[in-house]
């Protein structure tokens, strides 16, 4: 199963990861402060930096946010100007706020360091960078509201003199998915794994971890709670890339689920599936006819073996794959797609 992402990553100066675990701070992990801890000075310059930032892409300043980036990044800027310029329509008439700043002193550590350790504040939000130059960084999380398609700005900032930061990294995140928060998805991810309705539970947890990690860099003791539950809900035989499951259909040969996606594309939560068809089935799909009648087919019988994804989602988007790319699909709600009999268990 492959969740889609809703990262924006933007040729950051630095490749970012996240530990994946949480680990007690070492010797030599360089220290964070959180806005709290900032004097007044550097908390207002860092917010008034990201601010700036944040305008330049509300506005669609693309050469602005450029000048005000770190030349090794603003070298390569097709990355940034593209996401920026996506962002633009989503941003144009929303209120900008700093919710969270976390000041990076990596100053003292030796250049080379294999990985550079930052553990922020008392919740102990974990930031993990390889290969850090020394130097002072900060990480500013800003929230764009009052709109349709609300967004979270995580931008990482470099200091370049006192009290002076240019952009180093950039990476957004939608805060909404068909009108719910994330809490909201984590809440009714609750309540299907209590009714052991595993299928809907897994992509409802998914759905919450994406809304509610501003960035893949940053973890925390309640992250790693959500992640924890998820993985407790997580069914067996989830169609993956790398391990594609097959369905039985009635009356027709099975097909090879690959990935499982969630959607917001239609307005409502659906699931993306991808098959791929077997070469009688490739054959059928350039009938228009006999595509559509084998999408449904597709749909219909993973309904009969998860009839619980009717409560959890508006519809099913089907996708039938060849190569890279799909070369057909259908979307339809869960009440044009017909009830069956459960039909065989699947085959590995």
């Amino acid at each position: 199963m492959q969740l889609r992402s809703t990262h924006e990553v933007c040729r950051p100066l630095f490749f970012l990861v996240v530990a994946g675990v949480l680990l007690l701070p070492n010797a030599n992990a360089a220290s964070c402060k959180t806005g709290s801890q900032m004097t007044v000075a550097q908390r207002d310059a860092l917010a008034s930096a990201a601010r700036t930032l944040a305008h330049d892409v509300q506005s669609g300043n693309t050469q602005a946010l450029r000048d005000n980036t770190l030349p090794a990044v603003a070298a390569d800027f097709s990355g940034i100007a593209a996401s920026a310029n996506n962002l633009k329509p989503l941003m144009q008439n929303a209120t900008i706020t700093v919710e969270e700043l976390y000041l990076l002193d990596a100053s003292g550590e030796s250049a080379g360091a294999a990985q550079t350790d930052f553990y922020c504040g008392t919740r102990i939000v974990t930031i993990d960078i390889p290969n850090l130059p020394p130097g002072k960084y900060a990480l500013a999380i800003l929230h764009a509201t009052g709109v349709s398609q609300p967004q979270q700005l995580s931008l990482i900032l470099s200091e370049t003199g006192e009290n002076h930061w240019v952009l180093a990294g950039f990476f957004s995140n939608r805060m909404i998915e068909a009108g719910h928060d994330g809490l909201w998805y984590w809440a009714r991810a609750r309540e299907y794994a209590q009714k052991k309705m595993n299928w809907n539970a897994w992509f409802y947890y998914q759905t919450a971890i994406s809304l509610l990690r501003p960035a893949p860099f940053l973890s925390s003791p309640n992250f790693e709670k959500l992640q924890q539950e998820a993985n407790r809900a997580r069914p067996e035989n989830l169609p993956e890339a790398t391990q594609p499951v097959m369905l039985n259909m009635e009356g027709s040969t099975p097909v090879e689920l690959t990935t499982v996606n969630i959607s917001g594309a239609f307005g409502g939560l659906d699931l993306e599936v991808h098959y791929i068809p077997s070469t009688a089935q490739l054959a059928q799909l350039h009938d228009p006819v006999a595509a559509r009648k084998q999408a449904i087919a597709v749909m219909t019988a993973l309904l009969a073996q998860h009839p619980e994804l009717r409560s959890g989602f508006r519809g099913l988007w089907v996708r039938a794959d060849q190569g890279g790319g799909s070369i057909y699909a259908l979307d339809l709600p869960m009440d044009q797609i017909a009830t069956v009999a459960t039909p065989a268990p699947t085959a590995h």
